[in-house]
């Protein structure tokens, strides 16, 4: 249901990609109507399918997108319509931080993601919804954003179209709607970006595979590979397959794992397996290991955040230190990039001043605990301290409170 609001109220309406399928404007040939997003339109399904598979390489997406999209906002409180739009941005109950992290989330793996704005004529209210970034496509004027919820079976008639932001159309339900594209830049690409972990994506899939190895030996039984001979006289082709069929069942634990090879069967059974040893497991860990090193450095990330070295001790100083280095590389970064449309907007559309609108970032650990005084911490850090000093009286809690990203 439809919820009809003026500004004091800032809230949603119907999810968008519903309320569109009724109408698609008159666009090009099936043929020419949108950008091909790899070599066959496939590359977001090949992208997603990767994450999957590969287990730190999708650990780092995860954490990108909570880093990014923080603990929370913090914003000035004498603007009621501002905290009710970060409690609640549409009809569908999201908050803000909610679609936040979405946006993160696609633009980490895909390194694209796309965000619908959604307002009516007279500016009466404001709703912004994420759009899953492998639904959509560049439309062929690249004006437009086509959604469809199949791209291996693209119909012209399903696909509906959306203009990109600052541009805005009317629908057939009378709203206003629009659509913003973030991308990841990437020198000859134009219509897409490019996931930053582009030249990480090979080792991202070895990781894959030496986990797989490791899976099929353990369901082999660690057996050793080989060549079984049987000594077997047969009539016919089929006969011999049947033999070998039911030597493998027997024997070979993970079909693949042992050859049979049958020869006319002489006086004596002569019959023996010949083993196939490798001497490479070493090489195998290493290579997993250098993959896993690879993806790291390859996402802009650091291993503390990554869960890596858990297995060496916890050591908080050194997560402490490398997500200070992520906050002012990485997440400050990405965070002003996916706020800086939204904020304009609450300007533009809502008519809210969101200039105070900024992003709770928190480490994943303390150092010290919050109930010490400054003096205390001070003392504890071999720095001049004096508990006599008012300013050094009050707890790290309150002047630590929060790591705020001020966006505008």
């Amino acid at each position: 249901m439809e919820n009809k609001v003026n500004k004091s109220v800032v809230c949603g309406i119907t999810k968008a990609s519903d309320a569109l399928l009724a109408r698609v404007p008159t666009q090009a040939s099936t043929t020419s109507d949108f950008w091909s997003w790899g070599s066959n339109n496939r590359l977001p399904e090949a992208l997603a399918q990767l994450s999957r598979n590969s287990t730190t390489h999708r650990r780092i997406i995860n954490d990108k997108a909570d880093y990014i999209s923080g603990k929370g906002f913090t914003f000035d409180s004498t603007v009621p319509l501002l905290a009710h739009f970060v409690e609640r941005v549409n009809g569908e109950g999201e908050s803000l931080r909610q679609i936040i992290n979405k946006l993160a989330f696609d633009k980490a793996l895909f390194g694209n993601a796309f965000l619908e704005v959604v307002t009516d004529a007279r500016h009466s209210f404001l709703s912004l919804y994420h759009q899953d970034a492998s639904r959509c496509r560049v439309a062929r004027d690249s004006k437009h954003i086509l959604l469809h919820h199949n791209w291996a079976a693209y119909r012209h008639s399903e696909a509906v179209s959306l203009p990109i932001y600052p541009t805005f159309e009317e629908k057939a339900d009378g709203t206003l709607r629009s659509i913003i594209h973030y991308k990841d830049y990437e020198p000859m690409f134009h219509h897409y970006g490019v996931p930053q972990y582009v030249a990480g994506m090979n080792v991202s899939a070895i990781a894959y595979k030496t986990d797989r190895w490791n899976i099929a030996r353990l369901d082999n039984s660690f057996q050793l590979s080989g060549v079984m001979m049987l000594d077997n006289a047969v009539d016919s082709e089929a006969e011999a397959q049947q033999v070998a069929r039911m030597a493998e069942e027997r024997f070979a634990g993970n079909p693949g794992q042992v050859m049979f090879i049958l020869k006319k069967g002489c006086a004596n059974d002569n019959s023996r397996f010949i083993p196939i040893s490798s001497q490479n497991d070493g090489d195998w860990k290493a290579l997993h290991e250098q993959a896993t090193s690879d993806i790291v450095v390859a996402h802009s990330w650091f291993r503390s955040l990554s869960g890596l070295d858990y297995s060496s001790g916890f050591n908080a100083e050194r997560i402490l230190h490398e997500y200070e280095v992520a906050l002012n590389t990485v997440i400050l970064a990405e965070q002003a990039e996916i706020m800086e449309p939204v904020v304009r907007l609450l300007a533009e559309v809502a008519d809210i001043d969101a200039s105070s609108l900024a992003i709770i970032n928190r480490p994943p650990t303390r150092s010290k605990p919050i109930y010490m005084k400054v003096w205390e911490a001070r003392k504890a850090d071999g720095l001049d301290y004096d508990p006599e000093d008012e300013r050094q009286q009050c707890f790290l809690s309150e002047i630590s409170k929060y790591n705020v990203t001020k966006i505008g």
